[in-house]
Parts: structure tokens; sequence; C-alpha cells
């Protein structure tokens, strides 16, 4: 029976003109083991996102996807969840709780399992994956590999009968990254689990696997046993990403079985060996430098005073024209290191000297990106950016949200953004990640023209093969310093795990032989030349009719009733007990919210991103409760209002004043401000709604609104709740008392709309794009 059936499946992303996935048709039968891959940008994380309605991106869609025999969208959230497994690339988005137990018990608790069949569950899956020892540990504490390993098995405390991965190891080392495939191959063996897994390591994924499916340009290109894709990509720029046996094997003799594993691979080579004499190993390059231009001595550093040290005595020389890689497992402190090196933290002993401009390439590419486009963030650095773009293989991503692009595009628009800097010193912490096999052979053209340059290169790297093909130097980073360090050759040959697969495949008969092209090399063959090309992405006429398409109006005309009895309530009931009448309030405050937004169903991320904003509010408040009146919860309030609308305004600005209260304490008072603050939202959605205000027509409504709407208001309750009696003159001296903190609270919020107004209207923009919450 199918697990998964694809029917002509495309996909746009809004505002986008070309489709993600073009006609897909791919079948998964349950109990498979599928593996695909691709080109970074190809489309597999999009296709994955489709098999989970809750994941699914917003866009434009036709075609059906089935999951066994029905509709997806027929089954419920609920089935789905418990069914559909699902694990991303970065192992901390995916971390909810602060304990591994907990993480483990946290989605049967949200399911509403009974505490016995909880633990019941947890113990046997901490069992199954040897975590036993993590139990009761914090997250934080664990290694890279031991979080995907927790997320794995939290995914799989569920018993989902369908386990997707979403390049699973990206963030991982060789050796945690072989750990987590081989549990994975023994979830699908013992389990009989059906697993989709998108990867760019297909040395160790490929063995795995029962069938193989290639992306291209939103498109399937092949799919079939390993073998067969093999067979089919032969010639094609993919098959650089085949496992070292099989290109070996098909640039060598291409006859027979071709080998897949590293020990078929090994069988074959001495097969061939003994049939066909093999020659020496092409000489290894030698390198001289001729000054040093980046030296670290005896660095010591710790995050905490009293905490354990992260670098220890570390010793560390780099010289003009070198190209340095330093390896070595998740949590040994390569990172740190880069970052002392970088001049980013400072050793508490110890000195860092270098000569020249230092550049450090971050590990997540977004932190490097500032603007809204690729093409603004690169000519915000000025410099030749269409030699850089058309270098780093840019073309048709520039007009992007850098956010919006795949994992291996934020690499290359990243690494575009740091070579427009012209560093003298180039700090890269992995570069490769999420890079396809082609790109990478680009990334190390470019490499080689900066250091002809005379430029210096130190890459953090888990990609072995990379780092033995291209660095002239290899140094394993372990416990805090550098263990040891030599030639790609005499450091690779010299290991028994952290090595290559060529290593290991070729040791017996080719000592020394550390990349599949020294052992074609041997064999007497030359490497495959593959061509350049770069698929055109097909236009999705329905998906620019889509962007061009203006969102409908969302009117709070049915909050207007409920609202108009807060008044009254607060009015006549100024004399009844708080609870009663904070009860009161709660309810006609939550009124608008059940009338306006359960009539339309909200999907959870509007549900999200309403308690985001609030959370962001209470923020905002308590972090300046030193300063009277000057608190950014009013201009947020209107900012919501004018981005998302009367309704949500108005409850925002509720929330936040109940919820921030719980820290500057409840009491009659707050019900009046949740209606004044959530006034002030109604009436910004009311005017500014999808009318594009300017800052100054914002700041003169916050200001307004501080004096003549949220003032009044709350000067009217401190008359009522002190005094008991609404006098003329009573009221007149509240109002004069309190005009002075106004004019404070109104200057304060036009501040805040001057200076925030923009950025976080551009922001909420893109949210309602991106997520369809227009």
């Amino acid at each position: 029976m199918e697990a998964f059936a694809l029917r002509n499946v495309s996909f746009a992303y809004p505002r986008r003109q070309e489709w993600a996935l073009s006609g897909v048709d791919l079948t998964v039968e349950q109990g498979e083991f599928l593996v695909l891959c691709g080109p970074s940008g190809c489309g597999k994380s999009t296709l994955l996102r489709q098999l989970k309605t809750d994941l699914a991106p917003h866009g434009l869609r036709s075609g059906a996807v089935l999951f066994e025999g029905r509709p997806l969208e027929d089954w419920d959230r609920r089935t789905q969840s418990q069914r559909i497994g699902f694990v991303g690339q970065s192992p901390e988005n995916q971390l909810v709780t602060d304990k591994v137990w907990h993480e483990l018990a946290f989605g049967l608790e949200s399911l509403g399992y009974d505490t016995p069949a909880i633990r019941r569950r947890v113990a046997e899956m901490a069992a199954f994956f040897g975590i036993e020892d993590l139990f009761y540990k914090s997250v934080a504490e664990l290694s890279g590999g031991q979080k995907q390993l927790v997320n794995l098995a939290a995914v799989m405390v569920l018993q989902p009968s369908v386990l997707i991965l979403d390049e699973p190891t990206g963030q991982l080392d060789p050796i945690a990254a072989s750990d987590f495939l081989a549990a994975l191959g023994k979830i699908n063996r013992e389990l009989g689990t059906t697993i989709v897994l998108s990867e760019h390591r297909l040395e160790e994924a490929l063995p795995l696997c029962n069938r193989a499916a290639v992306m291209e340009g939103g498109r399937i290109l092949c799919a079939g046993t390993v073998r067969e894709v093999g067979g089919a990509l032969r010639g094609h720029p993919m098959f650089r990403s085949m496992p070292t046996a099989m290109r070996a094997w098909a640039a060598v003799d291409g006859q027979g079985t071709c080998p897949v594993t590293v020990r078929e691979g090994r069988d074959w080579l001495r097969a061939y060996a003994k049939a066909h004499p093999l020659g020496p190993l092409p000489a290894e390059k030698t390198h001289t430098y001729p000054e040093e231009v980046l030296t670290a001595k005896e660095m010591w550093f710790r995050y905490e005073k009293e905490g354990a040290d992260i670098v220890k005595g570390l010793k560390l020389r780099l010289c003009k024209g070198e190209f340095l890689a330093i390896l070595g497992g998740n949590g040994a402190g390569k990172t740190t290191a880069l970052k002392l090196l970088g001049g980013l933290l400072k050793p508490y002993r110890g000195r860092v000297a270098a000569k020249g401009r230092v550049v450090l390439l971050p590990q997540d590419p977004q932190t490097v990106f500032v603007k809204k486009t690729v093409r603004e963030d690169l000519q915000k650095l000025g410099g030749d950016v269409d030699h850089i773009a058309a270098l780093c293989r840019l073309k048709g991503l520039l007009d992007r949200h850098p956010y919006d692009l795949s994992g291996g595009e934020q690499q290359r628009a990243a690494l575009a953004k740091v070579l427009l800097l012209d560093p003298d010193i180039l700090l890269l912490d992995e570069p490769t990640k999420g890079l396809d096999s082609a790109f990478k052979e680009t990334l190390a053209e470019i490499l080689e023209e900066l250091l002809a340059q005379g430029k210096s290169i130190l890459m953090v790297s888990h990609d072995l093969d990379f780092c033995a093909g291209h660095a002239h130097r290899c140094a394993l980073f372990f416990d805090g310093s550098i263990a040891a360090q030599g030639t790609p050759r005499s450091f690779f040959s010299g290991n028994s795990f952290y090595t290559t697969s060529a290593d290991r495949m070729a040791r017996e008969v080719l000592p020394g032989a550390v990349t599949a092209e020294e052992i074609i090399a041997a064999c007497g063959a030359a490497p495959q030349v593959f061509p350049v090309t770069e698929a055109a992405p097909e236009l999705a006429p329905a998906a620019k009719a889509d962007a061009g398409s203006v969102a409908k109006p969302r009117r709070a005309r049915k909050a207007l009733l409920p609202l108009l009895l807060i008044p009254l309530t607060l009015f006549l009931g100024r004399e009844w007990r708080y609870s009663l009448l904070s009860a009161a309030v709660l309810i006609e405050c939550m009124l608008p919210f059940f009338l306006a937004f359960e009539g339309r169903r909200p999907r959870a991320r509007e549900v999200v991103l309403v308690a985001a904003l609030v959370a962001i509010g209470v923020a905002g408040r308590a972090a300046l409760f030193m300063l009277p009146e000057c608190k950014p919860v009013l201009a947020l309030t209107v900012i919501t209002g004018a981005a998302l609308g009367g309704e949500t305004g108005f409850l925002v600005g509720a929330l936040t004043m109940l919820v921030s209260n719980m820290l500057f304490s409840q009491g009659p008072w707050t019900p009046w401000q949740m209606f004044a603050m959530g006034l002030v939202g109604l009436l910004a959605g009311l005017l500014f709604y999808e009318k594009a205000p300017g800052r100054m027509d914002l700041c003169i409504f916050g200001a307004f609104s501080a004096l003549c709407i949220y003032g009044l208001i709350m000067n009217t309750s401190s008359a009522l709740l002190w005094t008991g009696e609404l006098k003329a003159g009573v009221w007149f001296a509240y109002l004069a008392s309190g005009f002075p903190m106004d004019c404070v609270h109104a200057g304060a919020t036009a501040f805040f709309l001057w200076f925030g107004a923009k950025p976080m209207l551009e922001k909420i923009k893109r949210i309602k794009v991106k997520y369809g919450l227009e």
C-alpha cells in the first residue's frame, strides 16, 4: 500500500512567478526508505513540507497529495501529528522544553495521553535509542548530535507510521551524522516505519535506502534503486554527489555491478587491482608561504566566570596564501575558537595577532542579512555586485528575500556578502553546509582564486571530502585545542573514523589515497567532467495573478457593539467587587475576538503571531519599568492595528495589559487599562489598515491616543475608583494632575513609533504574505 502518493503536484510561493514544484509525481510505499536528493534550491524542502498540513508553506498549489489512499487534507490534525513525524535540519529549532525526559513526553502530553502510557512509551524509546544516561539532563548541555537524536526520539515516541526528515545531519559532525543515519536504518528495519529523507550526505544515506529520487528545478529527474539512479545520472552534474565507490567505478570501469557502499567499493577495487596494475598516487601539492598573518598563542576562554574552559591553550598559525581546515566533533570548541580569532570574543589568557582585514562568515548565514532582498544586502557593501553575484550563482535570486532562500542558497548569498568586504584573512564556519556538490566545486574555485591573490583562509568544517580535496593543511580540534595536524594525505590516512570514504575504501590497496580523484588517477582514468547547468524555472502565471490580488479588508464592525458595553459596565460596576467587574470586562473584551476570529477559524500561525506581539509588548513594558509612562506598549498596539486590523489591534492591546499586570500587579484598574489600550488598537485599525500610513501619521495618532484616548480613560477611571463619584471638579482635577504624565506618554509613544513603526510594519507585512494571513 502507498504511504504517500503525489499526483501532478505543482506549487508556487506567494508573489513568485516561478514554480517551486512543477508536476511532481512520486510514490512512497509503506515500509520504504526513500532518499530525496538534488541541488540546493531544487525544491526538496518544499516537497517534504507538502506531506504534512501544518508544515505546508502558504502559496498556490495544484495536484493532489494522498496519504494512505486519502487526500492529506481529509486527515484531521491530531492524526497527522501522531502518524506523520517530521525532523528538521536545526536541532535547536525543534526542542521545546528544558529537560530531555520532558522533551520525550511533550508530544504525548499535548495529545492527552495518561501518565502510565506516557511513562511506558518514554522509557521504551529512551532504551531503544540508548539515551538513558541523558534522560535527566538539560537539553542545553547536549551536543548537536545528541540534540538531534533526542528530537528523533521525541517524534518516534508518538509511534508514527511515516518519518520525514529534512537534511537532519546538516549541522552534525561526521561521526554523529553516521550514528544518526544508523538510527534511521534501525527504525526502518526493526519498526517498519516508512522514512522519507532529504540529505546531502549521500555517502552514508544511499546504502540505507530502498529507493532514491533526484530532483532538479522543482521536478523529479529520476527515481528508482540506488544503482538505477546512479546509472541514470552518469554524465549529469548530480553524479558528483554519488558515493565514492560509484564515482570511481563509473570513471574507471563502468562494467558489471555498480558498487555503492565502502565495502562493495573495496571489493571492486581489489578485483580491479588484480586485473590491472595500479599506478602511483598523484604527487601531493606542496606550498610555500612568505609570512604568518594570523597567530594565536596560548589562548584560553570560558563563557562564564566560574564555568568550564571551552578553549584551552590554543596555539595556531595561518600563513599568507594558506588554506587551513579545522575539523572536530560537535561541542569541541571550533566555533568559539573561530570567534576568538575573528575578534568577536576575547580570551582571558593569551592573545591573537592578525595582519590585514579579518572577516568571519558565521555558521548561521541568516545572521548576516539585514535587508529585504539579496540585491539590497549586497549593494549596501558596494563593490562589484554583478561579478560577485555571478561568481556565487545568485542569478535569479537577487530580488528574493534572504530568508526565503533554501539553506544552500543562503550560504551562497552570505558568502557573496563576505567576499564583497575584500578580506585579507577569511574565516569560514561550515561554509559547505547545505551546498550541493556542484556548488562545492564552484566554492573551491572561488577559494583557489582568493588564495592566488595572497589571501588566507581558515575554515571550520564537517565536510571531510571537501577538506581532503582542497585544504593545504588539516587540523583536528579536540578538548579545546588542536590535537593533530598535517597535510590532507598524512592527516586523513592516519585516522580510522575521522577520514574519508576514499581512504577507508582504498587504504589496503592504495595507501594514502584520500579522495575519489586520487583513486581514479591511480587506476589510469581521468575524472569525469560535468557541465555546469542551471535549470530555468518555469513561470507560474496563476501565482503571478495571485501575487497581484489584494486581500479583502477585515473591518472591525462586529467588535463595535460589544465594545460599547465596556464603558457602561465600568461605570455601572464601579462599586462591584473587583473580581466580578474584571470578569465582566474580560468577557466583553474577548467577545470581539470570538465574533471576528472564531467565525473564520484562525490558523495556528495567526494565533502564534498575536501571542508573539503580546509577548513583545509585555517584555517592552517590563524592560522599561523604571521609566514612568515611557513604555512601547501603546506604540506596538498602534502598529498592530495598522498592520493586522482593528480586531487584532484591540486583542493585542487588551491582552498585553492583562498579562503585563501579572508583573506590575493586578487591580481594579486592569479592566480600564485593557479597554483603553484595546480601543487604541481598534481605532488604529479602522484608520490605517491597508492604507500604508506614513511615519508622521502614526506618530501624530499615537501621541493623540496617549493624551485623548488612553490618558482620558485612565484619568477618568482614577476619579471613579478612588473617589467613587464623577463630579466635574473632581474629574478636572484628575485630568489636570495626570496631564504631565500623559504628555510624557505621548512623547514616548511618538518616539517609539518614529523609530520602530517602519521596520515593524515591514516585518508584519512579510509574515502576512509568507503565511497567508492577509
